[in-house]
């Protein structure tokens, strides 16, 4: 580790199998907390690469425990990491996207860089996690969603996750959290939070059979936050839009905010699944689970693919769907 942190901290990078390499070695325990925080700030510090975010993103999936599921899922979720702390739309877009008729097999994780992540809201409310395959097709039978909770999942992790806690900002598994889904999902709704990053995962996407919108908006959120443009790379391109693009108003950072705690956070989640929310804070949720309704019909257009979100939502069925999932 030594020699890498050497070449690194004098503006070198890694091959892709060295990177997938190291990856491997930090999981199997073979680096001690200091070498394993070191290497992990290097990259707080400047920007990864392609080979090293695809090495790190190979070693993941190698080392995931993998489920097979039949149906043509989609997975919808943000890096993390762009310091906003809004409400938990990911996760809300989720249930949306389900109950508009879209599959999904969310992968999400507790909060590291926020106060509250979707393993949190969903914990809070009573959800059991579990990595039994059996259970998780059932419930994308049941309800069109499952979740999986990323630590049963990536096992290989647990020398890592308390470094992780430790530090509490964002590290290069911010980056890699979206592409180690371990359900495989052939469609995929990213959030980023950096232009630079939503170029990298573009190019790398580019060369799988995925359908995917990676998205960023421009001033700083990993998701449609609605307050000002965003750029999105996807199967035919890339593109720049607007709120008023997708037919709704424009925003401020308020609007949108989350909670300081898990249980402020919950509050907001469920008055907004419950159809309750600010117009605002519906207009956010119909935007990202809009696009990732254009993700997965991407011929239909934006005003086709808002429409069946905000139904979704006002009509109350993502919400029957979010109950069902809690409720086993």
């Amino acid at each position: 580790m030594k020699a890498i942190l050497n070449e690194l901290i004098e503006h070198q990078s890694l091959t892709k199998e060295t990177a997938r390499q190291v990856l491997m070695d930090l999981a199997s325990g073979k680096y001690n907390a200091s070498q394993m925080s070191s290497f992990m700030t290097v990259y707080m510090m400047r920007t990864i690469t392609v080979d090293e975010l695809e090495g790190f993103r190979d070693a993941m999936l190698e080392l995931c425990v993998p489920v097979q599921l039949d149906a043509p899922v989609m997975d919808v979720c943000g890096t993390g990491g762009d310091g906003k702390n809004t409400i938990n739309l990911s996760t809300l877009s989720s249930f949306v996207v389900a109950a508009a008729g879209q599959p999904v097999a969310k992968h999400g994780n507790y909060g590291v860089s926020s106060p509250c992540g979707s393993s949190n809201v969903l914990e809070y409310f009573g959800y059991q996690f579990t990595s039994n395959t059996d259970v998780l097709k059932r419930s994308l039978d049941r309800n069109n969603i499952c979740f999986m909770h990323a630590p049963l999942f990536h096992p290989a992790m647990k020398n890592v996750a308390p470094i992780r806690r430790e530090l509490g900002v964002k590290t290069f598994f911010n980056m890699l959290g979206p592409m180690v889904n371990p359900a495989f999902p052939k469609r995929q709704l990213v959030g980023v939070f950096s232009l630079e990053l939503a170029r990298q995962y573009g190019y790398l996407y580019q060369q799988t059979s995925k359908e995917y919108v990676i998205l960023h908006t421009l001033d700083g959120y990993d998701e449609v936050s609605l307050t000002g443009s965003f750029k999105f790379y996807s199967n035919t391109g890339e593109r720049m839009a607007s709120p008023e693009d997708l037919g709704l108003p424009r925003l401020m950072y308020t609007d949108i905010a989350g909670g300081d705690s898990i249980e402020e956070s919950a509050a907001l989640f469920l008055k907004i699944i419950q159809g309750e929310g600010t117009p605002a804070q519906q207009a956010a949720v119909i935007a990202n689970a809009g696009m990732a309704l254009y993700c997965a019909d991407q011929q239909s257009g934006f005003e086709s693919a808002m429409k069946k979100a905000e139904e979704a939502i006002l009509s109350g069925r993502a919400f029957q769907v979010f109950k069902q999932l809690i409720n086993g």
